[in-house]
């Protein structure tokens, strides 16, 4: 007869393999603009430099061996002054866990990390810095969406709130390389950011000059904040 502390250690090796199995998360997902993705085509970390998509949108990329990369490109609305809205592109990368209560949680790398500001009603440049925010979900649902009839992948914060929902983009997750892609050993890279606000100035790597590629970007978001339709993701 198995004896009590037995049942009790094969349980929880039970519910540690059921937290462990997220093979329905492998994949890359993007929201519905379908024009953020992870990988080389949004960061670049030789040159250290983002390229911006077309539009708007978020992207998550998971592996089956716990690796994790998200993309971030968003319009942030001014309700004091409509015509300006802020510009913020943000990527990292790290190792994700599934808790035993369904959670997830994602480590990033945190020298890893990049953002980029803009705020073109107030200043001249952009602010390019390094982003570190590690983040829980409270839980996680895959399912076939009834109109696209694709893949649907629902992330609900910490509080419970819903991300906006994702849709399988690549079954093979479109990613760079999940070691260290920027290493460096100081203070500041142990800094964290919350998600959509500037890290400190002690952060800031550099500051891009508005070019031809910024005014693009603006008319974009203007264009955007005028018709009333600037995504707001938290």
């Amino acid at each position: 007869m198995v004896s009590f502390k037995a049942a009790l250690l094969l349980a929880a090796a039970v519910m540690h393999a059921q937290a462990q199995d997220f093979s329905d998360l492998v994949g890359t997902w993007s929201s519905k603009s379908n024009s953020t993705f992870t990988g080389p085509g949004f960061y670049d970390p030789v040159n250290d430099h983002f390229t911006e998509p077309k539009h708007t949108g978020i992207s998550y990329s998971f592996t089956a061996d716990g690796y994790f990369e998200e993309s971030y490109y968003r319009a942030v609305a001014n309700p004091g002054d409509p015509k300006c809205p802020k510009g913020i592109i943000q990527w990292q990368h790290g190792k994700f866990e599934k808790n035993a209560d369904g959670s997830l949680k994602l480590h990033p790398i945190k020298v890893d990390g990049r953002q980029m500001f803009s705020d073109p009603c107030q200043y001249k440049n952009s602010v390019y810095t390094r982003y570190n925010a590690t983040e829980t979900f409270q839980r996680y649902e895959v399912r076939i969406d009834d109109y696209h009839k694709i893949k649907r992948l629902n992330l609900y914060k910490f509080d419970g709130s819903p991300l906006m929902p994702l849709y399988i983009a690549y079954t093979t997750p479109q990613m760079l390389p999940t070691t260290t892609l920027n290493p460096l050993v100081t203070a500041t890279a142990t800094a964290k950011a919350k998600r959509g606000l500037p890290l400190p100035e002690a952060e800031v790597l550099f500051k891009k000059s508005t070019n031809i590629a910024d005014q693009v970007f603006w008319a974009g978001l203007l264009a955007t904040g005028a018709g009333g339709l600037l995504w707001w993701f938290f």
